[in-house]
């Protein structure tokens, strides 16, 4: 199966967590027309993401849409979305070859699903001001047998987590990556996005704790 990666969209999902690891995917397209990318909602009604930006999922968690991987975002709304229990148990009814992917808070959602123990993980590691405890500390509070990581993406086998805001674009190369794509392919993609040199600076920065 060609990569069919679908991203979580829910109320106050930070726009960033979200729409640059679609957007690294939607350039992939141009590559790969096979690639497919579509958000997920818990209904099909329109999610208000950070910045009041209304969005329209494809499909519902009822859809049970086949996907290789699935992102769940950060954001204020994970604060309500780790009581969601539609949420947290579609999550863990998902096939074991679906990739388990977050970008910043969206760890904690894993976390309380039970699916972080005794694994590394990260989540955002710099705090808003009126934060008093940071997200990444936060995680552990909801998964109190997890390894916190500061890396940049962390990688365990079947769950890849990343951390701040800005790490959705890493995330959105290595899932790539992780679909097979080599090398060459990811750089074509970060060139076309104008994000080559960073790429080349940032790659390094990961943690993969798999079995192959």
């Amino acid at each position: 199966m060609s990569a069919r990666v679908g991203i979580y969209i829910f109320h106050g999902a930070e726009v960033v967590d979200w729409a640059v690891p679609y957007g690294v995917m939607a350039v992939a397209r141009r590559l790969d027309p096979e690639i497919d990318v579509f958000l997920v909602g818990d209904s099909l009604q329109p999610a208000v993401a950070t910045g009041n930006l209304m969005v329209m999922p494809k499909y519902s968690l009822d859809h049970r849409p086949a996907m290789t991987a699935f992102v769940i975002p950060g954001g204020i709304g994970t604060r309500t979305e780790i009581s969601n229990q539609r949420l947290i148990e579609f999550v863990k009814g998902l096939p074991e070859d679906t990739l388990l992917a977050t970008v910043c808070t969206g760890s904690w959602v894993l976390g309380v699903a039970g699916l972080l123990d005794g694994l590394p993980a990260t989540s955002r590691k710099e705090g808003d001001p009126s934060e008093k405890i940071i997200p990444l500390d936060r995680l552990k509070q909801y998964a109190p047998k997890v390894e916190l990581s500061r890396a940049r993406i962390v990688d365990t086998g079947r769950i890849i987590t990343a951390g701040g805001i800005s790490s959705g674009m890493e995330l959105g190369f290595y899932l790539l990556e992780r679909h097979g794509y080599d090398g060459h392919f990811v750089s074509e993609v970060a060139r076309i996005m104008e994000y080559g040199k960073q790429w080349e600076m940032m790659k390094s920065d990961r943690l993969v704790a798999r079995k192959d």
